[in-house]
C-alpha cells in the first residue's frame, strides 16, 4: 500500500538533506585531513558516498522510493511508475532537502552557512561527463528494479562509487545535488554558472537511459 503524499514527501526531504549532508561533509573533512592531496580527499568523498547511499535507499525506499533526485523522478513519471501531478512537489521537497542538508553541514564544521561556491566547473568534458553520469545511473536503477530490485541500493550505491573516479565532473547526477552544491564553496561545490549546463546534461543523461532499459527491459 503506497504512503501518505506528505510522509513521501518527507522522506524524500530527509533523505536528499542526508544525502547532501555526506557528499558536502564528507568533502570538507577529505580536504581537511588530506594535506592537500586531493586524490585522498576525493577517495574519502567517494566511501562515505557511495555507502552513504546504500543506507539511505534501503531505509527510505519503503516509503517514498529514496528518489533523491529531480531526474529521476521525472524518468519514473515517464515510466508511469509516479503520477505527473506529484512531480512538482517531489522535486520541490528534493531541492529544499538539499540545500537543509548542505545549510546544516556548515553549521557542523562551523562554517558560514550563507556561502555561494567559486569552483568553475565548465567545459564540453564536465557536461558529457554529466549525460554519462546520469544515463548510468538510470541504467543501474532502472536494470536492478527490473531484475535484482532488492540490490538497487547496494548497485546504486557501487555505481556512484565508480562514476566518482571515471567521470571529469566527479559524477553529481542530479539537479538537486547541483543546485545545493553550488550553496558550498568547499571541496563539493559547483559555481552558478555550472549549474543550467549540468542539468541539462543530466535530463539529457536520462532521457537517454531512459530509452535504453526500456529496450533492455522493456515492461510487461
Amino acid at each position: 500500500m503506497k504512503e501518505p503524499l506528505l510522509r513521501r514527501l518527507f522522506s524524500e526531504m530527509l533523505s536528499t538533506a542526508l544525502l547532501l549532508a555526506i557528499v558536502v561533509g564528507s568533502g570538507i573533512m577529505g580536504a581537511a585531513l588530506s594535506g592537500g592531496n586531493d586524490a585522498i580527499a576525493l577517495l574519502g568523498n567517494t566511501i562515505a558516498t557511495g555507502a552513504g547511499l546504500v543506507v539511505l535507499i534501503t531505509i527510505f525506499g519503503p516509503v517514498s522510493g529514496a528518489h533523491m533526485n529531480p531526474a529521476v523522478i521525472l524518468g519514473a513519471a515517464m515510466l508511469g511508475d509516479l503520477a505527473w501531478k506529484d512531480v512538482p512537489t517531489y522535486t520541490l521537497a528534493q531541492i529544499c532537502g538539499a540545500i537543509i542538508g548542505v545549510f546544516c553541514t556548515h553549521l557542523m564544521f562551523d562554517m558560514s552557512v550563507l556561502q555561494v561556491s567559486t569552483k568553475l566547473r565548465l567545459g564540453s568534458a564536465q557536461m558529457f561527463s554529466e549525460f554519462i553520469a546520469t544515463f548510468g545511473l538510470m541504467l543501474t536503477i532502472l536494470g536492478t528494479v527490473r531484475r535484482a530490485p532488492s540490490f538497487t541500493p547496494v548497485a546504486v550505491g557501487l555505481y556512484i562509487t565508480a562514476a566518482y573516479w571515471f567521470t571529469a565532473s566527479t559524477s553529481f547526477a542530479n539537479p538537486a545535488v547541483t543546485i545545493a552544491r553550488s550553496l558550498t564553496d568547499t571541496f563539493a561545490g559547483i559555481a552558478p554558472s555550472g549549474i543550467l549546463p549540468f542539468i541539462a546534461a543530466q535530463i539529457a543523461g536520462m532521457l537517454v537511459g531512459l530509452l535504453a532499459a526500456r529496450m533492455l527491459w522493456p515492461q510487461k
